[in-house]
């Protein structure tokens, strides 16, 4: 067994999962600003530049779903998913996944979205596993706080080592498929980094370095 490690945005689906919900949350009503996703595209244009707050773009995506119960907030997502990210998994990335856990290795999804929408996607890709942005909670609602350190990063990395202490597992043959430049922390710790779909500077990293560069096709 060894561990194969995915992140989810642009390697296992074909969009921003995060926009695609904030999205989905206007067209459900549940959004009173109306500059709401020209704030949101602002935030995410400087992700690619390796700049984004995530801080940030977490308070925005929650405020409208401040007034939800987490319950609520967890049907909502697996409503998202069935109306609208499914369509844009890769299939690719879906036989993979069932591939791996037919042989018996541990698959786990590590992604600097919130963890309401990753475990939604996760669940739909029959993976159990998820590390991902945790949301501090006030009773039954969630804040605009992220609770500990965020999976975005060298925050990847932090998370994951404390996942595996947990699960007493380690990297021994590990492999970590990411599209993203932003993910070359945890790239660089793996035994067997796999660039996907990946972005023009992951992808002239991989080259320089003889990674393996995988495409899914759409």
């Amino acid at each position: 067994m060894s561990l194969k490690i995915f992140d989810l945005d642009g390697t296992l689906i074909q969009c921003d999962s995060s926009s695609q919900f904030c999205q989905f949350c206007v067209e459900k009503g549940l959004v009173e600003d109306s500059d709401y996703l020209f704030k949101e595209r602002q935030i995410m244009q400087s992700y690619s530049a390796q700049k984004m707050l995530i801080d940030e773009y977490i308070k925005l995506q929650v405020q409208p779903l401040l007034s939800l119960t987490v319950s609520q907030v967890a049907d909502l997502s697996d409503e998202f998913v069935k109306l609208r990210a499914a369509q844009y998994l890769y299939q690719q990335g879906r036989a993979l996944i069932e591939k791996y856990v037919k042989q018996g290795d541990r698959v786990v999804i590590v992604s600097a979205t919130a963890e309401f929408i990753v475990k939604a996607i996760a669940k739909d890709l029959g993976v159990s596993d998820v590390i991902a942005i945790q949301i501090e909670c006030d009773g039954e609602r969630y804040t605009q706080n992220i609770q500990g350190i965020a999976s975005y990063r060298e925050g990847k990395v932090t998370r994951l080592q404390q996942w595996l202490k947990s699960e007493n597992l380690d990297l021994t043959n590990s492999f970590f498929y990411s599209d993203s430049i932003n993910d070359l922390p945890l790239l660089e710790l793996v035994d067997n980094p796999i660039a996907t779909n990946p972005d023009d500077q992951l992808k002239r990293h991989a080259q320089q370095h003889a990674w393996p560069i995988l495409e899914f096709s759409s």
